[in-house]
């Protein structure tokens, strides 16, 4: 006869896998990997599926290293914070986004190791995470390759560049709305490749001319080389714009946006 203690060990197991198993059958793509994201990145806050979070991006990546999705949350009131994941990458966590004085919405590029959905996370100011996501195909490995700057080494002539360019229109945010989009030279490696250490771009920020940070980005190893953002604001934008930031080595990003 098992102990009483061994009864109780083994029944805890049984109802914590059978908690796992809903989780991953409430989830809409299923996915085996969703209740660990879920305990990973959202802990125990509550986290509901929203369909006002949407992601989009391609049927199948053609190009696992440059995955070009947007994320959108502009239904939801009060959005703190937006987190991309992506659940079968090897590293699943690709960015962090505050929309300190812009829309909740960007959009961005990204290495895709295999076949994955791709969700994002916004938290609103109650507290609540609210998730959408896309299912993307690939023929994989774009987080396991080195880029096309690392392989020739031009990457050390253009390291930490940054440049911007606002447009007066934006396809998401309404009439008034306006976008920014900016871009980083770095190689952004990943780690997963042999002799090449992780060395990726970690935190950016857009200030205005009084030096007021507009939003702020925390950013990983899975998003692709030479880093393309964009960003939509609720209104037209003065020029005189700056980014900063930092890679994991300590490196410094400064670029003007006029």
């Amino acid at each position: 006869m098992p102990s009483r203690r061994a009864v109780l060990t083994l029944l805890a197991a049984n109802l914590a896998c059978g908690a796992a198993h809903a989780d991953a059958l409430d989830d809409p793509f299923g996915s085996l990997q969703w209740p660990d994201l879920k305990r990973e990145f959202f802990g125990t806050a509550k986290v509901v599926f929203d369909e006002r979070v949407q992601v989009r991006g391609p049927a199948f990546a053609e190009d696992p290293m440059n995955v070009p999705i947007s994320v959108s949350a502009l239904g939801l009131p009060e959005v703190e914070t937006i987190v991309v994941f992506v659940d079968r990458n090897p590293i699943r966590k690709v960015l962090e986004y505050q929309p300190l004085a812009t829309l909740a919405s960007l959009g961005l590029r990204f290495k895709l190791e295999q076949a994955s959905p791709v969700r994002a996370a916004a938290r609103t100011k109650d507290g609540v995470w609210h998730v959408g996501g896309t299912q993307v195909d690939s023929s994989g490995g774009g987080c396991t390759v080195s880029g096309a700057t690392r392989k020739d080494g031009s990457w050390t002539q253009t390291l930490g560049q940054a440049r911007g360019k606002l447009f007066a229109s934006s396809p998401v945010g309404g009439e008034n709305a306006s976008r920014l989009r900016v871009m980083v030279m770095h190689p952004m490696d990943t780690g997963l490749v042999g002799g090449i250490p992780a060395f990726y771009v970690n935190r950016l920020a857009v200030r205005d001319e009084q030096g007021r940070e507009l939003l702020r980005l925390a950013t990983f190893e899975p998003v692709s080389e030479n880093p393309v953002f964009s960003f939509d604001f609720p209104g037209r934008v003065a020029g005189g714009l700056r980014l900063t930031g930092t890679d994991n080595n300590g490196n410094r990003i400064d670029g003007r946006i006029e």
